[in-house]
């Protein structure tokens, strides 16, 4: 995420994996090393664009991570520490989650600043 917490994407086509989730509420210590690291590890797979990330305070989350091809989304899905985590997410930390997958066609944004 940039500082303004928007991710910086290229022109499209390019593909959003959308999670949504609702937390249990148990292990936050852990719940939160664990998104650390997925994040940290996400930003060096080959195909990665960026993410953007919310959580409200009753535990509803959404994260969108941007990739630049399927081939780029089934690597991080692939990937060992990737697919532990959310194994653990499963079992531990998560009451509800979506996956969807989204090919982006069009983007935008504003308003338009000097």
């Amino acid at each position: 995420m940039s500082a303004t917490g928007f991710a910086h994407t290229p022109k499209p086509p390019y593909y959003a994996v959308i999670f949504t989730s609702r937390r249990n509420g148990e292990g936050e210590a852990d719940y939160a090393l664990a998104a650390r690291r997925m994040f940290d590890l996400v930003q060096v797979q080959p195909g990665f664009l960026g993410a953007e990330s919310a959580r409200d305070g009753e535990g509803f989350g959404i994260t969108v991570a941007y990739f630049d091809s399927e081939e780029s989304i089934l690597r991080w899905r692939n990937h060992v520490e990737h697919a532990a985590t959310r194994e653990r997410g499963r079992r531990e930390w998560y009451e509800h989650f979506e996956v969807r997958v989204a090919k982006v066609e069009r983007a935008y944004g504003g308003p338009e600043r000097e």
